[in-house]
C-alpha cells in the first residue's frame, strides 16, 4: 500500500491525515485518490469500513481554495447518521488548511442551519431531503458548486431519492467534478451514472464474500426466556471492548438497555424515537467509552461507524439476510477481527438456515455459555486489567501502602480481595422482558446474484403475530398474520425517525411510506420519498 506522503498532498492535509492515525492509504484510498486529484470522474464500488470517507475527502480538501466564500462542493448522503460522520472526518482531515464545512439534514432546527449557512462553508454534506428544503428557501445556491460526491449512492436510491438527486444535480455545473460511491452497482445506479458523469473510471474493492470473513460467526439456541440471562453471561465471557447489541423493536431496545444498566453494566440504546441531542449524546458516550455497551435497532445503526467495536450480538434474530450482513458489519471494521453472537429460538432455524443460504456463509452453533464460564471470563478480565496497569507502572503512589499491607496479610488473599473489589458482584434483580414473536422463514423463493442481494421474487415470511398483508415494492416479499406488526420487515433506511416505524402499532404508516398496498413490481427507486428529513419537519 502507499503512504500519503506519495499522493503529493499539502504539508496541512499530511498533517491531519497523521494526526488522525493514518499510516498507509487503504485500497479504495490508493486507487481513488490520483484519480481524484487528477479531476476524473469515477465511480467507487466498496463497502462502509474501507476508507472511502477519507477516499473522496483527502483530494477535495487538497484543490479547494481557502479563500472561497462559495459553496464549491457538495457531499449528499442518505441518513442523517452518515452526514454527521463524514461531516466530522472532513472536518479533521481540513482542520489545518482552515475549510469551513457543515452538515444539512432533518431532525435539526432549520433557522440554525441558515445561520451556520452566512458563515459561508465551501463543503456542504446533507441529506437530499434538507438539502431540497433549503434549495426551494433560496438558502443554498448551487451555482458555483466544483465538485459533488454520492455517498452510498444505492442507499439513497433505495430510499426514493431518486427525483430528489436528479432534481439537485440539474442544478449544479455541468462542468463539474463527479465522484459515486455504493457498495451495489444495480441498474438505476448505472443508469444515474450514466446520466450525470462523464466517462467515469471504475474503481472496485469488493470483498469476495457477503459475510466478512474475519468476523467470527456463531450462534446459539435458546429460548425467549432464556435470553437475558445468557446475554449477561456472553458479556461476563467474552468481555468485549465495545459492543453492539440488536433488538427488533423501539420498545425491545429500552426494556434491555434499562435492564442490562440494572445487572450494573455500562449499556444504553439507540432508537429513532430519540432526539437528535440524546442520540448524539449516546454516540458520544459510545465513542468515547464512558458505557461500553450500545443496544440499538437495525435503522438507528444504518451508517453507524464506529472504530474498535469488537462484537456484536443478536438480541434478535434480523428479519432478512442484508439486515444480518448490515449489523455484522458493525464489528471486524477496515481488516480487523470481530466477533458475531445470534441468538435463535428453535422456531427461527429455518430462517436462520435461509441467512446462511443467501450469505453463503455457515453459522457455527455454540452451546449457552455456562455460569462458571461467565465468572472464569470476568476474572480473566480483571487480571488483564491489574497486569497492564503492572507493566505501565504507573502503581509508585500505592507501593507504601501495599508494603503496609503485605507486613499485615499474607499476598494471595490480599490479591485475591483486589481481584473481587475490580471484578464486582453482578447486581441481581429480576429482569422480565416483553417477548417478541419468533420470525420464521414459510416460503423461501429468491434469486441471489453475487452481491448477495436478491433481484426479483423474494421470499414469505410470517408469524402468529405479523402485520396483515405488508408488500414491499417490487415483489421484494409478503408477510402474514393476524395482529401486532412487531415482527414486520423493517427498511434499512433512517424512515423510523420521528415515527414509529421499528414497532409500530399497525400497517397504515407503511402504506403512507411506501405509497399503495399494492404497487406491485415498480422500480424501487421512484417510490414516493419519506425521509428523516421530511418525516421530522412536516
Amino acid at each position: 500500500m502507499k503512504t500519503f506522503q506519495e499522493f503529493g498532498l499539502e504539508p496541512a492535509i499530511l498533517r491531519a491525515v497523521t494526526e488522525m492515525g493514518f499510516e498507509e492509504s487503504t485500497p479504495i484510498q490508493e486507487k481513488t485518490i490520483p484519480l481524484a486529484m487528477e479531476g476524473r470522474d469515477l465511480i467507487g464500488q466498496a463497502q462502509t469500513g474501507t476508507g472511502k470517507t477519507a477516499a473522496f475527502g483527502i483530494p477535495l480538501i487538497h484543490k479547494i481554495n481557502t479563500k472561497e466564500e462559495r459553496i464549491s462542493a457538495l457531499i449528499m448522503c442518505p441518513t442523517r447518521e452518515l452526514a454527521i460522520q463524514v461531516a466530522e472526518e472532513i472536518e479533521k482531515l481540513g482542520r489545518f488548511k482552515g475549510i469551513r464545512s457543515l452538515p444539512i439534514y432533518g431532525g435539526q432546527d432549520i433557522v440554525k442551519q441558515i445561520r451556520a449557512l452566512k458563515k459561508k462553508p465551501q463543503i456542504i454534506i446533507g441529506t437530499p431531503g434538507r438539502l431540497l428544503d433549503h434549495i426551494n428557501r433560496k438558502t443554498i445556491k448551487l451555482d458555483d458548486v466544483q465538485t459533488v460526491i454520492l455517498d452510498e449512492a444505492d442507499e439513497m436510491l433505495d430510499m426514493g431519492f431518486m427525483d430528489d438527486i436528479q432534481s439537485i444535480l440539474k442544478l449544479v455545473p455541468e462542468e463539474r467534478h463527479t465522484m459515486l460511491f455504493s457498495a451495489t452497482m444495480p441498474s438505476n445506479i448505472q443508469k444515474l451514472a450514466q446520466q450525470f458523469l462523464r466517462n467515469p473510471e471504475h474503481v472496485s474493492v469488493i470483498p469476495k464474500h457477503v459475510s466478512a470473513p474475519l468476523i467470527d460467526q456463531a450462534y446459539i439456541e435458546l429460548h425467549e426466556k432464556q435470553k437475558f440471562e445468557a446475554l449477561s453471561r456472553l458479556i461476563d465471557m467474552e468481555a468485549p471492548d465495545l459492543a453492539i447489541i440488536f433488538g427488533r423493536t423501539k420498545r425491545r431496545v429500552d426494556e434491555l438497555a434499562e435492564a442490562l444498566q440494572k445487572r450494573g453494566y455500562a449499556a444504553e440504546g439507540l432508537h429513532g424515537d430519540l432526539s437528535q441531542n440524546q442520540r448524539d449524546n449516546v454516540m458520544r458516550k459510545f465513542r468515547d467509552g464512558s458505557i461500553d455497551v450500545l443496544v440499538a435497532t437495525d435503522v438507528a445503526a444504518r451508517g453507524l461507524d464506529v472504530s474498535g467495536v469488537t462484537h456484536v450480538i443478536n438480541f434478535d434474530l434480523p428479519q432478512d439476510p442484508e439486515s444480518y450482513v448490515h449489523r455484522i458489519g458493525r464489528t471486524g471494521r477496515a481488516g480487523k477481527e470481530g466477533t458475531a453472537w445470534t441468538f435463535v429460538t428453535p422456531r427461527e432455524i429455518d430462517h436462520l438456515h435461509f441467512i446462511e443460504k443467501v450469505t453463503r456463509h455457515k453459522i457455527s452453533k455454540k452451546p449457552l455459555p455456562s455460569l462458571a464460564e461467565a465468572i472464569e471470563g470476568k476474572q480473566k478480565m480483571t487480571a488483564e486489567r491489574i497486569l497492564d496497569v503492572l507493566q505501565n507502572d504507573t502503581q509508585g503512589e500505592f507501593k507504601g501502602l501495599a508494603i503496609q499491607m503485605l507486613e499485615q496479610y499474607d499476598s494471595v488473599n490480599l490479591l485475591a480481595a483486589a481481584m473481587k473489589l475490580l471484578t464486582g458482584d453482578k447486581k441481581e434483580s429480576n429482569i422480565e422482558l416483553t417477548p417478541e414473536d419468533p420470525i420464521r422463514a414459510r416460503k423461501k423463493k429468491f434469486d441471489v446474484r453475487s452481491s448477495g442481494r436478491r433481484v426479483g421474487g423474494g421470499y414469505s415470511s410470517g408469524s402468529s403475530s405479523s402485520g396483515s398483508g405488508d408488500r414491499r415494492q417490487g415483489g421484494g416479499y409478503s408477510s402474514g398474520g393476524s395482529s401486532s406488526s412487531n415482527s414486520r420487515y423493517p427498511r434499512k433506511d433512517s424512515r423510523d425517525y420521528g415515527s414509529n416505524r421499528e414497532g409500530g402499532s399497525s400497517s397504515t404508516s407503511r402504506n403512507r411510506e411506501y405509497g399503495s398496498n399494492n404497487s406491485g413490481n415498480r422500480d424501487r427507486s421512484r417510490a414516493p420519498r419519506k425521509s428523516e428529513d421530511t418525516l421530522v419537519n412536516k
